[in-house]
């Protein structure tokens, strides 16, 4: 489990690194992909805890969780099987996360179609 709060930080930062402090990409290829790959080894899941942070921005989410697929390359199914996104306090971040997953894979299959 990941609980960005006390993992990471409970002030989320914007989508990039070159931005500033505790960014989306930070986050992502620290913690959340190294994580994803390691549970794909061991047929687990990764849970990500959002609770108790100040807030997130778009940017932020959007790259963390549509970044799995656009830019570490994992399998939309797993991503959608093997990711658990608990948010307690604002419900509609799951929702969120799951709409920029599957964002990120259509404009990804898009991508592929044109080639």
């Amino acid at each position: 489990m990941i609980k960005v709060a006390t993992d990471f930080s409970p002030f989320p930062g914007s989508r990039y690194m070159s931005e500033g402090k505790h960014s989306g990409e930070e986050f992502r290829n620290n913690l959340l992909a190294p994580a994803f790959k390691k549970a794909l080894e061991e047929n687990k899941k990764v849970i990500v805890n959002l609770d108790g942070t100040a807030g997130y921005g778009t940017s932020f989410l959007e790259e963390i969780f549509g970044g799995l697929i656009r830019e570490n390359n994992f399998d939309y199914t797993e991503v959608i099987n093997r990711l658990e996104i608990i948010s307690n306090e604002e419900d509609y971040l799951r929702e969120d996360a799951l709409e920029f997953i599957q964002d990120a894979n259509e404009a990804r299959n898009t991508d592929e179609a044109t080639i």
